[in-house]
């Protein structure tokens, strides 16, 4: 009887504190964890009392790192070409990055990685115009090329790649690119007359064979069996493209500030130095050492191509050690659009560039006769600050044959209008830029008005640096 009793009270007092709990609960004194919601169907729930905490995203870096190496394996959906009907077509630049490659460095004392730098037609990852591509290029002794560009090779062929050199899926990503853009802007707008010319194209690249391959890749898609003789591809010894106009003291000055961020940065992370002497351990070589050949580089083409990490008789590299590094890249992206210096630096050393662009627009908007077609065959150091100085901050790094495109449109009721759109890898981001975000939040609009776009790199450009121009901005001391 009396155990009956002691049960019988427990009984009581749970139901008490469950109603206590649950009225707590109902009058919001006792915060309640959202409830994860599963996969079917979660985008037609609303959660409620949402956590902040919880509802920031984690950073995934193995997503992050297989966004990067844009394997060819999916078709791929772009918002480039798409205007009103009355709005026709004047002129599309585009800059891209190389496509994969082979690394740059290598990660001391263990065997590199087993890639095949041959064009094979029937090897994965592949593409219908490859063949045709391969034996195209090897008639281009009367293309007209700079300097060195000459002769450089037209694709890769190595058995066992070069130190950076171009591969087989580097080459698959830019003939997707190029028919992608020749479906758009030649089947669709007819941007280019089947009579093109020379004057037609300006296309450009530095000397790095990957790059001058990535835009023949490219070029060839877009304009199938092209005539050499019309082919001029111009040699730009500069990464940023500046051209006559790199002299800028004050641009190195906030490029060496934002090399200081990166370090501080790394430093204070423990677990990233931590992987950095495991590593080290593993490979036997001092922790210093293994950090200054930038592992990460090779470890990014292992992964790329589902190859191993390499192993020493001390153990094994393994993912683990890639997800720290790749993780504290992506952190180091984030603080370097908070710090500001890297935006600085973006400014000064992406004008020319974006300059050139400017003028070119506003000649063929006064109607004078430019080119219709411009490819910037570059590097991610290329287009990353491109894309931060244009106010670009939700942009990912760029990845393997990325590509940022600019499209000058005329409307065809205003015949006086001009306008632009900015995609990046088939996104359109015109008014994610900084001189077109407030004319989008005040205005409906489809695209962005050419004035806006030169007013940014005529002057706005150099506001931050208390100038107004280009030589003022490079020379005057930071205040």
């Amino acid at each position: 009887m009396l155990f009956r009793n002691r049960f019988l009270l427990l009984l009581a007092l749970a139901a008490l504190l469950a109603f206590l709990s649950l009225s707590l609960q109902f009058l919001h004194l006792i915060p309640v964890n959202p409830v994860k919601e599963d996969d079917l169907g979660s985008k037609n729930r609303k959660r409620i009392m949402p956590d902040p905490l919880t509802e920031t995203p984690a950073i995934d870096p193995i997503f992050e790192a297989q966004f990067y190496c844009n394997i060819p394996n999916i078709p791929e959906r772009s918002m480039e070409g798409h205007a009103p009907h009355y709005f026709k077509l004047n002129s599309v630049h585009v800059l891209i990055r190389h496509g994969d490659r082979y690394p740059l460095y290598a990660i001391p004392k263990t065997k590199r990685p087993d890639i095949d730098c041959t064009l094979v037609p029937n090897r994965k990852p592949s593409h219908p115009q490859l063949e045709a591509f391969i034996s195209h290029m090897s008639k281009g002794s009367e293309t007209q090329m700079d300097g060195t560009l000459s002769s450089m090779p037209r694709y890769p062929s190595h058995s066992l790649c070069e130190m950076g050199e171009l591969t087989q899926t580097g080459i698959v990503q830019h003939l997707r690119n190029g028919q992608l853009l020749r479906n758009i802007y030649i089947k669709k707008h007819n941007l280019i007359p089947s009579d093109w010319t020379s004057k037609h194209l300006y296309l450009e690249t530095t000397g790095k064979s990957r790059t001058l391959q990535s835009g023949l890749a490219l070029l060839y898609s877009f304009l199938p069996e092209f005539d050499w003789k019309k082919i001029n591809f111009r040699h730009q010894w500069s990464t940023i493209f500046c051209s006559g106009s790199c002299d800028c003291p004050i641009r190195n000055h906030y490029l060496e500030e934002e090399q200081r961020r990166q370090y501080s940065l790394r430093v204070k992370n423990i677990h990233l130095e931590k992987t950095y002497a495991d590593m080290a351990k593993i490979v036997g070589i001092p922790t210093r050492q293994l950090r200054a050949s930038n592992p990460v580089d090779s470890m990014l083409c292992h992964f790329c191509h589902n190859v191993s990490f390499p192993c020493t008789k001390n153990g094994c590299i393994n993912l683990e050690h890639f997800k720290t590094i790749k993780t504290h890249q992506l952190e180091d992206e984030k603080e370097r659009q908070e710090k500001k210096y890297y935006y600085l630096y973006a400014l000064l050393a992406t004008h020319p560039i974006l300059n050139q662009t400017a003028n070119r627009m506003q000649r063929i908007a006064e109607g004078k006769r430019e080119e219709l077609f411009v490819l910037y065959s570059a590097h991610d150091v290329t287009l990353s600050p491109v894309l931060s100085a244009l106010g670009i901050t939700e942009a990912r790094f760029p990845r393997f044959a990325a590509r940022l495109v600019f499209e000058l449109w005329k409307d065809g009721k205003k015949y006086k209008e001009h306008f632009i759109r900015i995609l990046y890898n088939g996104v359109d981001v015109t008014f994610q830029t900084s001189f077109c975000r407030d004319y989008n939040k005040h205005y409906t609009k489809l695209m962005c008005p050419l004035e806006k776009f030169v007013r940014f790199v005529k002057q706005d450009m150099f506001s931050p640096f208390n100038s107004t121009n280009y030589y003022d901005a490079c020379h005057r001391r930071p205040f």
